[in-house]
């Protein structure tokens, strides 16, 4: 699981954007985002850098429960 919708929302962006952003489809945005599909380790960080957040947290853990 992901923390990738809660960041967005938290800074007021949308998967559109972040979908052109990452260069990748809206579609494909928008399976990471509800947990249908998850991102690659490479593709993490590369949503991290983009939301400037550490990609430690946009992974869910037990504990923020």
């Amino acid at each position: 699981m992901n923390r990738i919708k809660e960041v967005l929302e938290s800074q007021g962006k949308t998967q559109t954007w972040l979908s052109e952003k990452l260069g990748k489809s809206y579609n494909m945005v928008n399976s990471y985002v509800q947990n249908r599909r998850q991102p690659s380790i490479e593709i993490l960080f590369e949503i991290g850098k983009i939301l400037k957040v550490d990609p430690k947290e946009l992974l869910a853990t037990n504990s923020r429960k």
